[in-house]
């Protein structure tokens, strides 16, 4: 069974479940996308991890890393190897020694814990085949409507605040209030605005 390497492209709110979230996995070497419906628990887990936001006390996830590395136990791969009915299964390959260790897994809970151990996400030909969204390029490398939605997949207007006016120390304080209380939402749009700031 050909393995195909997927990458992360980003989070949006789904447009069909209230409350859920849209995951965007890319091909690695081609164009299609893969979007899968998760949960807000799930989502958050992920874009604290892709936003690069520490918080205060470790999180589920981060919890599950902290065990592993206790236990020398590595995550080599995330493999998304079926998709039934509409919902994705995928297992998480775990290493110890010589030791390898295949466990079932939500595929929402095995990519936030890749993020985490930086390891690989697969799937096959099959399942990209059935889910796949193929972006069309035109001649200049650029796609249309579809792909300038995936690029922009982890922005959203709906709730944004303006922190234009705000002075560099009460944005800083304004992030470490927004991680305290776990709003990683508020957080990363804090962390944009102080981002586009530096020279």
């Amino acid at each position: 069974m050909k393995k195909v390497k997927l990458n992360i492209l980003g989070l949006s709110y789904s447009q069909t479940q209230t409350g859920a979230y849209a995951l965007v996995l890319s091909e690695a070497d081609g164009n299609r996308r893969i979007p899968i419906i998760i949960g807000a628990v799930e989502a958050q887990a992920i874009a604290i991890q892709l936003e690069g936001l520490k918080p205060p006390r470790p999180l589920t996830h981060d919890l599950f890393l902290n065990v592993a590395l206790a236990f020398d136990i590595e995550i080599a791969e995330v493999f998304i190897h079926k998709l039934e009915e509409g919902i994705f299964y995928a297992e998480i390959v775990c290493e110890q020694n010589s030791n390898r260790i295949r466990v079932d897994s939500r595929t929402s809970d095995a990519i936030a814990l890749a993020l985490r151990f930086e390891c690989p996400i697969f799937t096959t030909e099959e399942i990209l085949e059935k889910a796949g969204i193929n972006m069309e390029f035109d001649e200049s490398g650029e796609g249309g409507d579809e792909f300038e939605e995936a690029e922009n997949i982890k922005k959203s207007s709906a709730g944004h605040v303006d922190y234009s006016d705000y002075s560099p120390d009460e944005l800083n304080e304004l992030l470490d209030a927004a991680i305290t209380d776990e709003d990683y939402e508020k957080a990363s749009e804090i962390r944009d605005e102080i981002n586009k700031r530096k020279p």
